[in-house]
C-alpha cells in the first residue's frame, strides 16, 4: 500500500472497527450477564434478538444507500445533494422504526413463536421485546446521522460516541439486570432497558455534534424534500441492496429457526458462537466500510483508475484479515469454553461451532469487502442480491431444513451445512469483481 492510501484507510477503518467492536461487545456482555443467571435467559435473548437483527438488516440496506450517495456527493462537494439524500433515508428509517416498535410491543408472543415452541423461552423473550422496541427509533436515527459524519471525515467522533454508549450500556446492564443501587432486579428486561437508554444518549450527543456542522445538518425541509430525480436514483440502486439484505438476513434468521427447534443447548451454543464471530469480524467489517467510503469518494470525483487500484488493494487486505481472524478464533476457543456457563452438551456443540467459524470468517471477510463495500460504492448492488438469494435460499436453507427435519442429522452436521453459504459464493464474487462493473460515478449518471 502507498503511504497516502494506508493513512487514509487506517484513519477510516480503525475508528469504524473500534465502533463495530464496541457495539458487538454489548451483545457479548448481555450474553455473559444473562448466561450467569441461567441458560434459558441466554437462549431467549438470542432468539428475541433476531427481531432486532431483521430491523438492522433493513437499516443496513438504507444506510448503504445513504453511504453510496453521501460519499460521492461529499467527494463532489455537493452539500445540497448530500443533505437531500440523507434526509430521504432518515424519513424511511423513522417509518420502519415505528413499525418495529409497534410489532414488538403488541405482538411479542407471535414473534417469539416464529423461533421456538418452548414456553419458557417465549415468556422470557416477551419481557425483552416489550421493552426493546423504543431503541429501534433511537438506533435508526443514530445510524443515519452517524453515516453522514463517517462519510465526511468524522469517523473518529462516531467512535467516541459509541464508546460512551457502550460504557453506559454495560454499566446499566449490571445495575438493571441484577438490581443494584436501589433499582429492581429486572433480569432480561433490564438488558433491554439499558440498550434503550444508552442508544437514546448516543442519539442526543450525535445530534449536538452534527448541529455544529451546518453544511451537514439535515433540516425539516431536507426530510420533507421530494426531489424526484434523487429519489428515483436512490431506489434504483438501493432496492437491490434492501432485497439482498432481506434475502441474506432472512436466510440467516432461518438458521436460528432451524437451530431453535433443535433444543436449548443448540440455541445457547449458537448464541456464543455468533457473538464470538461478531466480535472478531469487526476488523473485516471496518475495512469494508472504510474501503467503501474511499472508493465512493474517488468515484464521485471521477477518478476511476485510482478507485480500481485501491479496490485491488482492499481485496488483498480482506483475505489477510480473514486469515488473521480465523487464527484468533482458533486460538481463543479454549478461553471461551473456560468462561462460558453452559451444559456439557452445549459446551461440546460450542467447541465444534467455533472450529467451523474459524474458516467461515475468511469467506465472510472477502464478501464484506466486495459485496458489502466496494460493489455498492459504485452502485453495483444487483449482483449481491442474486448471489445471496442463490446461496442462501437455493442452497444453505433448504439443505439445512432437510438435514434437520427430514434426515434428522446431528446438530453439528446441520450447523456445518448452514455455514457453507459464505464459501460457495466466492468463485462468483471473484469473477464479478474482475469485470469491474462497479466502477461508476453515480452523481453523473442519467436519471
Amino acid at each position: 500500500m502507498g503511504n497516502e492510501f494506508t493513512n487514509k484507510i487506517l484513519k477510516l477503518a480503525l475508528p469504524i472497527t473500534a465502533q463495530q467492536f464496541m457495539l458487538a461487545l454489548v451483545s457479548a456482555c448481555d450474553a455473559f450477564m444473562l448466561g450467569g443467571l441461567n441458560q434459558n435467559s441466554l437462549s431467549a435473548i438470542s432468539l428475541a434478538s433476531q427481531i432486532t437483527f431483521v430491523f438492522n438488516l433493513i437499516l443496513t440496506a438504507l444506510t448503504i444507500g445513504e453511504n453510496m450517495f453521501v460519499a460521492q456527493y461529499y467527494g463532489k462537494r455537493d452539500f445540497d445533494g448530500l443533505r437531500t439524500s440523507a434526509g430521504l433515508v432518515l424519513r424511511y428509517v423513522f417509518i420502519i422504526s415505528i413499525l418495529f416498535l409497534l410489532a414488538t410491543f403488541f405482538i411479542p408472543e407471535m414473534l417469539m413463536r416464529l423461533f421456538t415452541n418452548d414456553t419458557i423461552l417465549i415468556d422470557y423473550g416477551i419481557k425483552y421485546l416489550k421493552v426493546i422496541g423504543l431503541s429501534y427509533i433511537f438506533s435508526g436515527v443514530l445510524q443515519v446521522l452517524q453515516g453522514i459524519l463517517k462519510n465526511c471525515g468524522y469517523a473518529g467522533r462516531c467512535t467516541i460516541i459509541s464508546a460512551v454508549v457502550v460504557c453506559v450500556n454495560i454499566i446499566l446492564n449490571v445495575i438493571l439486570i441484577y438490581g443494584y443501587m436501589g433499582f429492581p432486579r429486572m433480569e432480561i428486561a433490564g438488558a433491554a432497558l439499558a440498550t434503550v437508554i444508552a442508544n437514546g444518549l448516543g442519539l442526543v450527543i450525535t445530534i449536538y455534534i452534527l448541529h455544529l456542522k451546518k453544511e451537514f445538518w439535515i433540516g425539516v425541509k431536507d426530510i420533507k424534500s421530494r426531489e424526484v430525480h434523487i429519489t428515483r436514483k436512490f431506489w434504483k440502486h438501493v432496492y437491490p441492496v434492501l432485497f439482498n439484505e432481506l434475502a441474506w438476513g432472512g436466510g440467516f434468521t432461518m438458521y436460528s429457526v432451524i437451530l431453535g427447534h433443535l433444543g436449548s443447548d443448540a440455541i445457547a451454543a449458537n448464541s456464543i458462537a455468533n457473538i464470538t464471530k461478531n466480535l472478531l469480524i469487526c476488523g473485516c467489517t471496518g475495512f469494508g466500510y472504510g474501503g467503501s467510503i474511499i472508493v465512493g469518494n474517488l468515484l464521485g470525483k471521477g477518478n476511476l483508475s485510482e478507485a480500481k487500484k485501491n479496490g485491488n488493494i482492499l481485496c488483498k487486505t480482506s483475505v489477510f484479515l480473514g486469515v488473521v481472524t480465523a487464527g484468533v478464533i482458533f486460538l481463543a476457543t479454549p478461553v471461551i469454553l473456560h468462561f462460558t456457563n453452559l451444559t456439557d452438551i452445549a459446551t461440546g456443540y460450542l467447541k465444534n461451532m467455533l472450529f467451523i467459524s474459524s474458516y467461515y470468517v475468511i469467506g465472510k471477510s472477502i464478501n464484506s469487502m466486495t459485496i458489502g463495500g466496494i460493489f455498492p460504492a459504485g452502485g453495483d448492488t444487483k449482483f449481491g442480491l442474486i448471489c445471496d438469494v442463490v446461496t442462501m435460499w437455493c442452497f444453505a436453507v433448504p439443505l439445512g431444513c432437510i438435514a434437520a427435519f427430514v434426515f434428522k442429522l446431528p446438530v453439528m452436521m446441520v450447523y456445518f451445512v448452514l455455514n457453507l453459504d459464505e464459501l460457495v459464493k466466492l468463485p462468483a464474487v471473484f469473477k464479478h469483481y474482475k469485470q469491474y462493473k462497479w466502477l461508476k460515478n453515480l452523481t453523473e449518471m442519467e436519471n
